[in-house]
């Protein structure tokens, strides 16, 4: 080991400087109004079991709005209040990135809820707009797969001709058992078939893993990387399942019918994960974490900071540098 050559992994930062021979920046936004057919009762109630999504929104705890958007409803009142919303909340971080780093080039990323489930006329005003802003050269679009249709993937196949289009589809495991003890409302079947229909419209798709599901071993969440990496999307992002205050999974937890993961394990199946990952496919978050009150556990989620240490630590002993 004391005498490999250290081989760079592909981040996203990596990937984009390449592509565009300086740093993108992405900017996440949340927009109001936006919900989930797993929340709404279209296909589950409550939400995926770890879901409390305004625990990851700092921009949502604000606002609370009575209206909902899905994609049956005629009409949508709100709409220009959103679109003020998505200029407010871009221009505020973009200032903010330019201050701290200089940044000069951006990709909107439209991050909380389910950002494919609304009326497509909304999709098109939403993202028309945030392509419309100085600098923006991408849209990053963050759903699930049984809330993309044939309609939306026209549109952004029409978008991609001029711009970076990214899809973010939450995976987090191809185990049916596992997808419906997490109440995900989606199967292994569908993610597979939306996922490789948004790659034959040439778009990017970034695939999100959650390794330690309920009842899953180590052996279960790298097969899942495994069909990930088959299915030939652009990216992975990684992430620990973590325990918040009001979720379903929140009651698993204080009654011992779920254990974390540990941060040992987890970060061994990290690594084990980007030591197999193909050339070309660039790795955007390889753990996440939560700094207040609202995390019950596991405790070592507290510090982001010190978990990308560790992987970086051990993917140095591999002779990888993230």
């Amino acid at each position: 080991m004391k005498n490999q050559k250290t081989k760079e992994v592909l981040t996203i930062g990596r990937y984009f400087k390449k592509k565009f021979k300086q740093k993108v920046y992405k900017t996440p936004i949340s927009i109001s109004g936006f919900t989930c057919p797993n929340i709404d009762g279209t296909v589950a109630k409550g939400g995926c079991s770890f879901c409390e999504n305004d625990s990851f929104s700092p921009n949502l705890q604000e606002r609370k709005p009575s209206f909902k958007l899905n994609p049956r409803v005629d009409k949508n009142p709100f709409l220009d209040k959103q679109l003020m919303q998505l200029e407010m909340q871009f221009n505020a971080t973009k200032q903010r990135l330019e201050n701290k780093f200089g940044a000069k080039k951006f990709i909107v990323y439209f991050q909380s809820f389910t950002n494919t489930y609304a009326p497509l006329e909304t999709l098109k005003a939403l993202y028309t707009k945030a392509l419309s802003f100085d600098n923006v050269i991408g849209l990053s679009i963050g759903t699930r797969t049984d809330c993309m249709t044939d309609e939306i993937l026209d549109f952004l196949e029409e978008l991609s001709k001029d711009k970076e289009i990214w899809v973010e589809y939450g995976i987090q495991s191809f185990y049916d058992n596992t997808l419906e003890r997490i109440n995900r409302g989606d199967d292994s079947s569908n993610i597979k078939k939306w996922i490789t229909k948004t790659k034959q419209r040439g778009l990017n798709v970034c695939g999100h893993l959650i390794y330690g599901l309920p009842d899953e071993t180590q052996e279960m969440m790298l097969n899942t990387f495994k069909q990930t990496v088959e299915l030939k999307v652009d990216s992975i992002k990684f992430h620990p399942l973590y325990v918040v205050k009001n979720t379903l999974l929140t009651k698993e937890y204080k009654r011992g019918q779920f254990t974390p993961i540990t941060e040992d394990l987890y970060v061994d199946t990290v690594v084990k994960s980007i030591k197999n990952l193909p050339e070309g496919i660039s790795v955007q978050r390889v753990t996440a974490g939560i700094e207040d009150s609202s995390l019950l556990a596991p405790l070592w989620c507290k510090n982001k900071h010190n978990q990308i240490k560790k992987i970086r630590k051990a993917l140095l002993k591999e002779g990888l540098k993230y």
